[in-house]
């Protein structure tokens, strides 16, 4: 099958070799344009970009699409069966959703109509969530919005990190997309009921503020890291939490007291979180017990 493939993150890499290694013929990868990174700021190609590049296809990297309209003769006259996208991060103009044959097909990080938007994987983590999954849907003009063609469901445990459900709803949305073009289901129109939104991510999203309870926040730590990441403020410092787990509490403590040299840390409602691993700036992360050899949290301290 002759295909565009439009993606960004390290969640479509998978979808993109599994595209090619099936044999179907991907005309051209679209990707968001090379950004500053790293200490010397140099142009980085995004994930997609460099596994394209590994793969020997040909990449655009268009900073706009809605209104470039070279850019939609252009992907036009690639004469596509179907588009695949998986997080590409610029909403299609509907001259291109409407150009390939079978459509575009977006492979979605979660079980629609519930976590339409920018970071679903996140977002279900954060609501506590048991359970999500991937959706391919047939795209249109609204915000996640398309008809459904398949949807799988996966557990979210009690300790499952961000990191680790995006590696796994990232394979899970390869194996979905081979099937969706090999299957052709018919596309379900999405139930009205149930509909919720994963707004885009920022860094104030990581400021643990320790009136929560502690379960709170450690599904606030397991869902943001690694980014943007979760932190507090100490002595005019700022020191990441990569891993946590909720502790013992003592009730009456103030939220963000000290416990104890483990450290455990009071939350809101009598809880406490003990902090597993931490960083500091320009530092490389280290166990809680190690990192506090170096940096003193005695109990009593309050953290901001």
């Amino acid at each position: 099958m002759r295909l565009a493939f439009l993606g960004s993150s390290d969640f479509g890499v998978p979808a993109l070799r599994a595209l090619v290694a099936a044999g179907h013929e991907v005309a051209m990868v679209y990707a968001q344009p090379p950004r500053p990174a790293g200490r010397g700021q140099r142009a980085t190609p995004c994930p997609v970009h460099r596994a394209a590049l590994e793969l020997g296809l040909p990449v655009r990297t268009p900073a706009r699409l809605r209104r470039e309209t070279a850019e939609h003769q252009a992907f036009a006259a690639l004469d596509l069966d179907a588009a695949v996208v998986a997080a590409y991060g610029l909403l299609l103009p509907k001259p291109m959703l409407e150009a390939p044959r079978r459509g575009c097909l977006n492979i979605h990080a979660s079980l629609l109509p519930r976590w339409r938007g920018a970071a679903p994987i996140q977002a279900a983590i954060l609501a506590g969530d048991t359970e999500t999954g991937v959706t391919i849907m047939r795209m249109d003009e609204g915000l996640d919005t398309g008809p459904i063609l398949l949807r799988e469901a996966v557990p979210i445990g009690p300790r499952t990190t961000a990191q680790e459900l995006h590696d796994r709803l990232a394979e899970l949305g390869a194996q979905l997309i081979l099937r969706a073009l090999a299957e052709n289901p018919p596309a379900v129109p999405q139930p009205a009921e149930g509909v919720t939104y994963a707004p885009k991510l920022t860094k104030a999203d990581g400021r643990l503020d320790w009136r929560e309870d502690a379960a709170a926040l450690d599904r606030r730590v397991r869902a943001l890291n690694p980014w943007p990441g979760t932190f507090f403020e100490h002595a005019g410092t700022t020191i990441r939490v990569l891993a946590a787990e909720p502790a013992a509490g003592e009730p009456g403590a103030r939220p963000g007291t000290v416990l104890d040299a483990t450290p455990r840390i009071a939350c809101g409602g009598g809880t406490a979180l003990r902090l597993l691993c931490l960083q500091r700036p320009g530092r490389a992360p280290l166990p809680a017990e190690e990192f506090l050899r170096g940096y003193a949290l005695p109990p009593g301290t309050v953290l901001g």
